[in-house]
């Protein structure tokens, strides 16, 4: 080969080089623009997710909110904010306070043992009860503005019940048995109440109630739900001494079934006391 084929050949092959490392450097600044592009997206992203992150847990949770809204009263009640719900016949002379919670397991016990009793007696004009409902077991002490730390299907069962006292005395009485009862009522631990559908299931138990359609769109809309709180805060703010449930209270005292202060558990014991309270 001549020296001027030769340096020709070396001329060319330089000159591909040339474009080969122009192609690669062309390839590389692209890949460093999309990694740079990737990221910077990637910021945003995390960013929006962050500032979407507090936003959230800035926004007040649906019960908190609830608390600043206007309270609409089930018919059947008195009082401010209706939270005063009395049953029983006009006739009876005294009135029989029941302090209970929904996901009180010893009042599901009570409900299971001596309800059919109390509803008799109420039936017969022996007494009238005075409902009041409060929902510590939620984790809540209005009094201090804690707001659900352990659940929310105390508040959620309260209105649930609230929308069933709108419709009568009766399906409130109902429902709440049905409530407390072995079938629907669930272990403390569970916080079953907080979901509407369940709400609605153990309320088709009950006859004026079943495919409710009107019952069923106040559960759902929570129309109840202020007045649930506004009912717990009067059992968080009650004279009578009470501290836990169930309690029950006439002519100013707490009914007690021993020397411990335990409320009477058993027909017999609740007859007893209660027989003794009206007699006073």
């Amino acid at each position: 080969m001549s020296k001027r084929n030769s340096a020709a050949a070396k001329t060319a092959a330089r000159e591909r080089l040339r474009i080969e490392r122009e192609k690669q450097a062309k390839r590389a600044k692209v890949k460093r623009q999309v990694i740079v592009a990737c990221s910077v997206v990637a910021v945003l992203a995390a960013a929006g997710g962050i500032g979407y992150a507090v936003v959230q847990s800035n926004k007040p949770s649906h019960w908190e909110a609830v608390k600043d809204e206007k309270v609409v009263a089930p018919a059947n009640t008195t009082g401010t904010n209706g939270t005063t719900v009395v049953i029983g016949k006009a006739s009876a002379k005294k009135t029989l306070k029941v302090y209970e919670d929904p996901r009180c397991p010893i009042c599901a016990q009570f409900e299971q043992t001596v309800g059919a009793t109390v509803k008799k007696d109420i039936d017969d004009g022996k007494f009238k009860i005075q409902y009041i409902g409060g929902t510590f077991l939620d984790g809540d002490s209005l009094s201090k503005g804690q707001i659900g730390s352990r659940g929310e299907g105390s508040k959620n069962a309260m209105a649930a019940m609230g929308a069933a006292l709108n419709v009568s005395d009766e399906a409130f009485l109902e429902y709440k048995t049905a409530l407390y009862s072995k079938k629907w009522h669930p272990d403390e631990t569970q916080d079953k109440f907080k979901n509407d559908s369940y709400l609605i299931e153990v309320a088709d138990t009950v006859p004026a109630l079943k495919n409710n359609k009107s019952f069923q769109a106040d559960v759902k809309s929570g129309k109840y739900d202020a007045w649930a709180l506004a009912m717990s805060k009067t059992w968080d703010t009650n004279k009578d001494g009470v501290t836990g449930t169930p309690s029950f209270v006439m002519n100013g005292k707490i009914l007690t079934a021993d020397s411990s202060g335990n409320p009477p558990m058993t027909v017999e014991s609740f007859n007893s006391v209660v027989d003794a309270a009206l007699k006073a």
